[in-house]
C-alpha cells in the first residue's frame, strides 16, 4: 500500500521546493525526487491521521477496480508493446491517461517496483485484489516467451468473456427480482395497513371468521406488533449464513447448493465450466505447465466445489493418470465433452479441443438464459395467483358472509 512522504529539496534552477509524494517505499520515493531533477533536503513519512484511517479501510473493505478499466488498460498495453515502446515508457503514460484512482495508484506502484528491477508479473503480484491470478500468469508467459503483446490480448478477451457473462445473467434475472421485489413490497403493505382495517370491521360485528382470515389477521398482527423480532430474525439468519459461508466447509456446501438449484444450477454449472475450459486452453496455449495451469485455473473457476474437484484432477495427475481420466473421475464432464478431451490428448491439441468444449457450454448457457425468462414466467404468475386467492378469500369472505347475515 502506497505511503505517503513529504519532502523538502532543491531544484536544479536553485528554487526551494516542498510538497507530498505517494510512494511505496522510501527508496521508491527517492527514486521519484530524483527522476524529477530535486536534491533531498528532508524526506519524512506522513504519520496523519487520514492516512492511518484510509489504511485501515482498505484493509476492511479492499479497493477494486472496474472490469472495463481492465480491459482498457489490457488493449492500451498491447498497442503499445506492439508498437514497441519501453514498458516503463507505456506504463508511465498510462499512469497519467488512467480514470480509476484505484488503478493509477497500483500503476504507480508497479512502476516502482518494475524500475527497481522487478519483472512485470511480480511487480503485479503485489496488488492481488486488482490483478487476478489468470492475468498474472498471462503476463508471466508472454515476458517470459516474448509475447508480451499476445498476452495481453488474451486478458483483454477473457474479461470481456467474463463481462459479457455477467451482464447475460443480470438481464435474464432483472425480471424476476422485479416481480418478486413487488411482491414482497405489495404483501408488507397489504400486512400493515390493508388487513388490520378490514380486522377492526369484522370485530364490530363479533362474527365468528373463516381461518384463512384469522391467519392473515394473525400475521398482521405480529407482523404490527412484532416487527423488530422479523427484521431480527431475517437479519440474524443473513448474517450467521453469510458468516458460515465464509468458512471452508460452509463454502464448499454452498457452492455445490447452487449447482442443484432448480432452473438456475445448471446454468452457473455451465458457466464454471466453460470458464475452466476457456482458461485452461489459453493458459495451455500459451505454454503454462498442465499442472500449474490446473492450479490457476481452480482459483478462477468462481466456485468452491468445482474448485476442489479441479484440484482433485490436479493430483490424479500429479500421480501419472492422463488428463481423459482424472476429468472422467471428477464427474464434471458430460459424455460428449469427455469425448473431445479424450480426442485432445491423443492428438495433442488438448488447449483446442479445450476451446471447443467452452464454446460449446457457452452456446448451451446463451441458450438456457434465453429460455430462463419463459421458464420462471408461468411459476411466477402461479405464484402471484395463489396469493391473490389467499388474499381474497381472507379478505373478502367474510364480507361476503357478513352480507348474508344482514339480508
Amino acid at each position: 500500500m502506497a505511503a505517503t512522504f513529504l519532502y523538502t529539496g532543491y531544484k536544479s534552477s536553485g528554487a526551494k521546493v516542498s510538497g507530498k509524494l505517494q510512494a511505496d517505499s522510501r527508496e521508491a520515493a527517492v527514486m521519484e525526487l530524483e527522476r524529477k531533477d530535486i536534491v533531498i533536503v528532508e524526506l519524512t513519512q506522513s504519520q496523519d491521521v487520514e492516512i492511518d484511517l484510509q489504511g485501515t479501510l482498505d484493509k476492511i473493505f479492499p479497493p477494486s477496480v472496474k472490469v472495463e478499466d481492465l480491459i482498457i488498460f489490457c488493449r492500451q498495453m498491447n498497442a503499445l508493446t506492439r508498437a514497441g515502446v519501453p514498458l516503463m515508457r507505456a506504463l508511465k503514460g498510462l499512469c497519467d491517461s488512467v480514470q480509476s484512482r484505484t488503478l493509477r495508484d497500483a500503476l504507480i506502484g508497479v512502476r516502482n517496483h518494475v524500475d527497481q528491477g522487478s519483472s512485470l508479473a511480480s511487480a503485479l503480484e503485489q496488488y492481488p485484489n486488482i490483478f487476478g491470478n489468470i492475468f498474472i500468469s498471462m503476463i508471466n508467459v508472454g515476458e517470459n516467451t516474448g509475447n508480451l503483446d499476445a498476452s495481453f490480448t488474451q486478458v483483454a478477451m477473457y474479461l470481456d468473456m467474463e463481462r459479457e457473462t455477467k451482464k447475460r445473467i443480470k438481464q435474464a434475472t432483472r425480471y424476476p427480482t422485479i416481480v418478486v421485489t413487488c411482491v414482497v413490497v405489495a404483501v408488507t403493505v397489504i400486512n400493515i395497513f390493508v388487513i388490520p382495517a378490514f380486522a377492526t370491521v369484522f370485530a364490530k360485528f363479533g362474527t365468528d371468521l373463516p381461518l384463512m382470515t384469522k391467519i392473515l389477521i394473525g400475521s398482521s398482527d405480529f407482523m404490527v406488533n412484532y416487527w423488530w423480532v422479523l427484521l431480527g430474525g431475517i437479519g440474524g439468519t443473513f448474517f450467521s449464513l453469510k458468516r458460515y459461508i465464509k468458512t471452508t466447509e460452509g463454502r464448499l456446501k454452498f457452492d455445490k447448493f447452487k449447482l442443484k438449484v432448480p432452473l438456475l444450477g445448471s446454468i452457473f454449472e455451465r458457466i464454471v465450466l466453460a470458464r475452466f475450459a476457456r482458461v485452461f486452453s489459453m493458459l495451455s496455449g500459451a505454454g503454462v505447465p498442465i499442472l500449474a495451469s490446473i492450479v490457476n485455473v481452480s482459483n478462477s473457476v468462481g466456485n468452491a466445489y468445482v474448485q476442489d474437484r479441479v484440484m482433485q484432477m490436479h493430483n490424479g495427475i500429479e500421480r501419472g493418470d492422463s488428463f481423459f481420466r482424472t476429468a472422467s473421475a471428477s464427474k464434471l464432464f458430460t459424455p460428449l465433452v469427455l469425448q473431445m478431451i479424450a480426442v485432445g490428448e491423443e492428438t495433442g491439441q488438448i488447449d483446442e479441443m479445450l476451446l471447443e468444449v467452452a464454446d460449446f457450454y457457452e452456446q448451451e448457457v446463451d441458450y438456457d438464459l434465453k429460455k430462463l425468462g419463459d421458464a420462471i414466467e408461468p411459476i411466477l404468475l402461479v405464484f402471484m395467483g395463489g396469493l391473490v386467492l389467499v388474499l381474497a378469500l381472507g379478505v373478502f369472505l367474510p364480507m361476503w358472509n357478513l352480507s348474508s347475515a344482514v339480508g
